[in-house]
């Protein structure tokens, strides 16, 4: 009664190691990598962004921004509840003018799950020197 058994045993071992080495094959007579793309050319960060961080208080959340750059940030906070029932929030637009401190609140019914600022410039970037 056991013959059978290790009969499809044998089988089944015999055709994946079948299937590893037909597999292997592949991978070797793979075409090799392209080549790697050129490397990225370093740009000068961008003096823009408003420093910010956020504090939450039970259902209630404030955000406090500072900008210390020449360039106006328009700021909105993000503030996801943590029930299934309470609405979301996000925030109107807040400009953050150079050297200017600015603050955002947002709250929920009940707990707050997590809570993020987005930012983007008010204005275009100004020209390049020399453009």
């Amino acid at each position: 009664m056991r013959a059978p058994h290790r009969r499809a045993a044998a089988l089944a071992s015999a055709a994946a190691l079948l299937a590893g080495l037909a597999v292997a094959a592949e991978v070797r007579a793979a075409p090799p990598p392209a080549e790697d793309p050129p490397p990225a050319v370093a740009q000068e960060p961008e003096d823009f962004g408003a420093s910010c961080r956020t504090v939450v208080e039970g259902s209630r959340v404030t955000a406090y921004c500072h900008n210390p750059y020449p360039r106006t940030d328009r700021v909105r906070l993000h503030v996801e509840c943590d029930r299934w029932w309470d609405v979301d929030t996000d925030s109107a637009p807040v400009e953050v003018g150079p050297t200017v401190y600015a603050q955002i609140s947002g709250r929920c019914w009940k707990e707050v799950r997590s809570a993020w600022l987005t930012h983007e410039p008010a204005e275009p970037a100004p020209p390049a020197p020399g453009s």
